[in-house]
């Protein structure tokens, strides 16, 4: 399920950075009271309410203002819009109404998006009453706020929340989503077209969830199966002005839909800190994972180069040490043909059940072979250990610690488990609790 994606929009200067910072409680966009400080899209997650989303900060807009740099964060607050399945539109009470205000009021009547009026800067009776003002904007009524201190922005988020659409659910339910993702020109598209090309099944293409890409439906031994295709993930400080900036939204917003990521690697070029970022957001969010190294053909090839090239691979990707790896050609096809195997074979392993009886045995036969840590003089116990869910597997132990818990033991215990049970590609997650021994 992908995170519902709230776009903060507004002319400059009208503290819509303060509010991102606010609403994710944290500092990470610069505030500075100077008009066009931000100017790059800014991202960030949030809850309210049991409601987990994706807030956009904005550079301020301003239409018909013909500077190349007003254009270009034009450019970018307006791909926001288009994304963004929520507006909120900051005005400043204390400047009061502007034409630059109703210039961004018939932008947002353009993208019939459902638009919340939140009016900043009302930190007191008078500039709470001075809000009612925005009401000439014909959008629906003012909320008066302080994004400084806070004030309204609960009620704010409550309208947020309110205003998501339900997810609907999927026409078809038993497919596979494979999200396709990777750097610009790693070979993406191609390897989309050689799938297609030789399967020959294809059923339909429809727009996504996720816009501006193609959700492609097909078909391959009787499974179905629904390819996800994203733009390349650039750094943000490597992304260049223009669409191709809004991507990294659009392929995590892919990522978040899919139940196995195909992560492409450029042979010739190894992985990059730049690999290693995107397989960390696919890490993120608890997907299945199939790396597949492209270009293959490009690259000179010996006895050692493919043992060499793959321990250069796991080094770099060591915290993905359990996901398979191919070597592919999406140009000349070479490989292709197990690609989509080898990703159905991960997706079974996310609902690959261990039973309590085999769980605890090998919690036991783990602990005698390496003792638990200790602390104080205390030594981590387990009592109790059950699979609590799949997809991704989920496992509970009951300890009368937690806190003794050390990352090293419990990736010993994870690789204990994977020792034993083959979960291919696909990540484990861990909850340690409390209980205490009758």
């Amino acid at each position: 399920m992908s995170k519902s994606i709230v776009a903060l929009v507004g002319r400059p200067n009208v503290g819509k950075s303060t509010l991102f910072n606010r609403f994710i409680g944290e500092r990470f966009a610069i505030v500075e009271d100077v008009p066009g400080t931000t100017r790059d899209r800014i991202y960030g997650e949030t809850e309210w309410n049991g409601v987990t989303f994706t807030v956009v900060d904005t550079g301020g807009l301003l239409v018909g203002v013909d500077e190349p740099l007003i254009d270009r964060v034009r450019v970018q607050a307006e791909a926001a819009i288009r994304e963004a399945d929520v507006i909120i539109f900051l005005v400043d009470v204390k400047e009061g109404l502007t034409v630059a205000d109703e210039d961004v009021v018939r932008l947002l009547r353009e993208a019939d998006k459902p638009v919340i009026l939140a009016v900043n800067k009302a930190d007191n009776q008078q500039r709470r009453l001075e809000a009612l003002e925005f009401w000439a904007l014909g959008l629906d009524e003012p909320m008066p706020i302080s994004a400084l201190h806070g004030t309204g922005t609960g009620d704010l988020l409550d309208e947020v929340v309110a205003a998501f659409s339900p997810e609907e659910e999927s026409a078809d339910e038993g497919t596979v989503r494979m999200a396709i993702v990777g750097r610009p020109n790693v070979g993406k598209s191609s390897l989309l077209n050689q799938v297609l090309g030789r399967e020959r099944a294809i059923v339909h293409e429809m727009p996504g969830t996720t816009r501006d890409a193609i959700d492609t439906e097909m078909t391959f031994n009787g499974r179905p199966i629904t390819l996800i295709d994203t733009a390349g993930i650039r750094r943000r400080g490597r992304i260049e002005a223009g669409i191709e900036r809004y991507s990294v939204l659009r392929a995590m917003r892919a990522i978040q839909r899919a139940d196995v990521a195909l992560l492409l690697i450029d042979a010739t070029e190894g992985v990059t800190a730049q690999d290693q970022h995107i397989a960390g957001y696919v890490l993120d969010e608890h997907k299945s994972v199939v790396v597949l190294i492209n270009k293959w053909d490009l690259v000179p090839k010996d006895a050692y180069t493919m043992p060499a090239y793959t321990e250069h691979v796991r080094h770099e990707l060591r915290f993905l040490s359990y996901v398979p790896v191919l070597y592919i050609s999406a140009k000349t096809g070479r490989r292709v043909h197990q690609v989509l195997p080898t990703a159905l074979d991960v997706y079974e392993a996310r609902f690959r059940r261990i039973s309590t009886g085999e769980l605890n045995r090998l919690v036991q036969d783990t602990v005698a072979r390496h003792a638990p840590p200790s602390k104080g003089g205390k030594r981590l116990k387990f009592f109790y250990a059950t699979q609590a869910a799949v997809d991704p597997p989920t496992f509970v132990f009951f300890v009368n610690d937690p806190r003794l818990m050390h990352f090293s033991y419990q990736r010993f215990i994870e690789n204990s488990i994977r020792q034993e049970y083959r979960f291919l590609g696909t990540p484990l997650r861990f909850s340690f609790r409390a209980r205490q021994r009758e």
